[in-house]
Order: C-alpha cells, then sequence, then structure tokens
C-alpha cells in the first residue's frame, strides 16, 4: 500500500496511481527512496506527499490536477543529500534553496517528456523562499502545498507521539 502522509486512502487503488505511474514507478523517482528530506521522511515520500495533495487540491478546482501531480513528483529530483550541498562548488554559487529547482528540472527533462506547465510548477516550486514567481496556478499549489508537507513531515512523529500519549475523551 501506498500512502501520502496524514492520508489513510490506498493511492496505488486511486485514480491518482494512474495520472503518476509512469512517473512514480521509474527508477530515478524510485532512487529518492534513498535520499533523507525534512529529517523525518525520504524524498520519495515527501514528492509523493507533494504531488498527491496538490492533484486533490487542483482537481478540486478543476485545475490541471494531472500536471500538478506529475511536477510534484519531479520537483526535487535530484540525487544527494541536501546536507552535503555546497555553494561554493556548485556550478552558479547560489543556496540549494535557489539552485535544487533547476537541477530537478534538468534531470525532470532528461528522464521524461514534460510540459511547459509541468516545467513553469518544478523550477518555481520554492517561491516565495526564492522570488521567481510560477506562471500557473497549478504552480501556486504546488509551492504552496510544498512548504505545507514540509512542515506536515517534521512534525508529524512529534505529534503522533503527543496524541497517542493523552488519553480518550469519555462523553457522557
Amino acid at each position: 500500500m501506498m500512502h501520502a502522509t496524514g492520508s489513510k486512502k490506498d493511492l496505488s487503488n486511486h485514480r491518482y496511481y494512474g495520472a503518476v505511474q509512469d512517473v512514480l514507478e521509474h527508477d530515478s523517482v524510485q532512487l529518492l527512496k534513498s535520499f533523507r528530506h525534512h529529517v523525518h521522511t525520504t524524498r520519495f515520500q515527501h514528492s509523493l506527499n507533494v504531488s498527491y495533495y496538490s492533484y486533490a487540491i487542483c482537481r478540486r478546482f478543476g485545475w490541471d490536477a494531472v500536471a500538478a501531480a506529475r511536477a510534484g513528483l519531479m520537483h526535487d529530483l535530484y540525487f544527494y543529500e541536501t546536507c552535503d550541498y555546497d555553494r561554493e562548488e556548485s556550478l552558479d554559487g547560489t543556496s540549494h534553496y535557489a539552485s535544487h529547482p533547476k537541477l530537478a528540472l534538468s534531470n525532470a527533462e532528461t528522464e521524461f517528456s514534460i510540459s511547459e506547465k509541468e516545467a513553469d510548477m518544478i523550477v518555481h516550486h520554492m517561491w516565495p523562499v526564492v522570488w521567481e514567481k510560477p506562471q500557473c496556478k497549478e504552480g501556486y499549489v504546488i509551492a504552496v502545498v510544498d512548504k505545507w508537507v514540509a512542515i506536515m513531515e517534521y512534525l508529524a512523529p512529534y505529534l503522533r507521539r503527543r496524541y497517542a500519549a493523552q488519553p480518550a475523551e469519555v462523553s457522557e
């Protein structure tokens, strides 16, 4: 079973899966399972979370949910531990926050056939941390969901422990 953090839905039996199966099962995306992300999760799980929640929001509003789901899976498609990033050794001398979207886009374009909209979502997903804005509404969804999911992933273990330790409420 495959789940987004915070969701009980089995995504392998969900229409979402059909929209992203080619990307989700690709070796380069599966390789993200070997990289830690936001302390308590993997980059694969983080990308799955961003992908699924962006898909759900865009679908709800009648926007391009498939493009958002695909871009969500590829938005952090880089293959190094974030803590090992060295600005001095980077190609453009910028921070990881500014450079990894460009690297993710380059990797996505190498591995997949992606649309201009998907490319825009990938390269601008760090807005507003970096000031380059997405050019489509789905890009704003990815950017906001990426930050929300990061907070959720970081806090999830603490919240689970806290709520597991509380006694159940008694109704009268």
